[in-house]
């Protein structure tokens, strides 16, 4: 099949989470099974000088032959950030997506060749799928194109004035409650679930609980139409990537069989936090994003009781201003037990994986999240909720039956985190059963040959 993977971010290009690793990974194990496969997204600053393609997109190539195009426009993408400042989008997000998503469409008849599958992937590309139906519906090009949704996080989901939606460039009469009008706005997340031939989202938890009241975000009723075709496939992770036995950012390196390295990494992570060495009490590691998702307002309720604990916890991300300040608040009210480092450092987040002893992630939702295989691979143990992908990829510890490799929130509150903490703190003070569940956790995999393969049963019944 000819796929066409249309995006906002890619790696190694942009980005700002996880879509971009799916976007950058996903397509190479597609070729790798056969298909021939290119990529779409906006020339961002931050991309940098390619080989021009046409006065329409810049080109590069990533995998073995995997053709990357880049839209071009100054005006709209030539800009400091992918999205917007200060944790908002840019006010003409709107126009900006728009146009990317319409000069996509025009750069596939550039480029010539006949395309099976268009994968499209969140708000930002909601319009293609709507542009392939309405505006292309008659041109022979497309006949036989289909179009595939994925939702990565339905909570952002591209909501404008409906002032804005003649610069989308369909026509006015798209604007109805049943296809891209929402509470008297546009909703081009809507878009692309209502005229999509299927649509994914990215783990089989997350597809459950999006068609429901709690986590549907007013959209469950639009998905529960498309339930015959909608289907949550967990993303992998990339082990050539994040694998300590082969990781060049971490030394020295170890694997599931020599994992005691583990300690000397812990050492080194307290350096590079600032935080003084204990006997034997274990880290606790956060890598990520500082949004309220990630369980942030429980964390601030929670730290009196976590402090007063034998542990140490330390903190790696950016995000939210209210969020930055509150760790910075904790590491100079707790110097000896609480590190904080506002920034996103590719070289420190090795380390706190290879380095913490557990992984706290405790979201009020998550759509798959990677950081958790990622800290199971290093053995670094999740400390998490029972929502989304964590469900779907995290086991809970049972001490009796010796199975399991994290730890589950029993429920979203103090008392649901501190009793899942103690839960983990008492396994690590007893050796042997600490050593079994990083076991069991460095044991863990989520390919994306695996995930690769359902996919392509959803290209394949786009056309059946």
């Amino acid at each position: 099949m000819n796929i066409v993977f249309i995006a906002a971010e890619v790696i190694p290009f942009a980005k700002t989470g996880g879509l971009a690793d799916v976007c950058g990974t996903l397509p190479i194990q597609l070729e790798e099974l056969g298909h021939d496969v290119s990529i779409i997204m906006p020339h961002y600053r931050c991309v940098g000088s390619k080989e021009a393609f046409n006065e329409r997109a810049d080109v590069d190539t990533i995998g073995r032959n995997i053709r990357v195009y880049f839209i071009k426009n100054k005006k709209f993408f030539d800009r400091p950030y992918i999205y917007g400042e200060n944790g908002g989008d840019y006010p003409d997000s709107a126009e900006r997506f728009g146009f990317f998503c319409h000069e996509a469409m025009k750069l596939l008849k550039d480029i010539g060749k006949l395309v099976d599958i268009i994968h499209c992937h969140d708000w930002q590309t909601g319009l293609v799928p709507v542009l392939l139906r309405e505006n292309y519906a008659g041109d022979p090009f497309f006949a036989l194109t289909r179009s595939v949704f994925t939702i990565h996080n339905l909570a952002y989901q591209g909501i404008f004035p409906r002032e804005n939606f003649p610069a989308l460039g369909v026509e006015d009469g798209l604007f109805n409650e049943r296809q891209m009008e929402f509470y008297g706005k546009i909703n081009l997340m809507k878009a692309g679930i209502v005229f999509s031939d299927y649509v994914t989202t990215v783990s089989p938890q997350y597809a459950r609980e999006v068609q429901t009241h709690d986590w549907g975000c007013g959209l469950e009723g639009v998905l529960q139409a498309r339930r015959g075709r909608f289907m949550g496939i967990l993303n992998g992770l990339d082990y050539r990537v994040w694998d300590p036995e082969h990781d060049s950012l971490i030394d020295p390196k170890y694997s599931v069989k020599e994992w005691l390295a583990k300690k000397i990494h812990r050492d080194q992570l307290r350096s590079v936090f600032k935080l003084p060495p204990y006997a034997d009490i274990p880290i606790f590691g956060f890598v990520g994003r500082l949004f309220a998702q990630k369980g942030f307002d429980l964390i601030e309720s929670a730290m009196e009781g976590l402090m007063q604990r034998p542990l140490q916890i330390v903190f790696l991300g950016v995000g939210e201003d209210k969020y930055e300040r509150l760790l910075k608040k904790l590491a100079r009210k707790y110097p000896q037990k609480c590190g904080v480092l506002i920034r996103y450092d590719e070289d420190i987040a090795h380390q706190v994986y290879a380095g913490a002893d557990f992984f706290l992630m405790p979201s009020v939702y998550e759509p798959c999240g990677l950081t958790q295989m990622i800290a199971l691979r290093y053995g670094t143990i999740p400390v998490v909720s029972a929502v989304g992908g964590l469900l779907d990829t995290v086991t809970d510890f049972s001490s009796s039956k010796k199975k399991g490799d994290g730890f589950f929130l029993s429920s979203y509150s103090v008392s649901g985190l501190l009793e899942a903490v103690d839960r983990a703190t008492g396994v690590y003070s007893q050796k042997e059963k600490y050593a079994d569940l990083i076991k069991h956790a460095m044991a863990c995999r989520w390919t994306w040959e695996t995930s690769a393969k359902y996919y392509i049963e959803v290209y394949q019944a786009c056309s059946s």
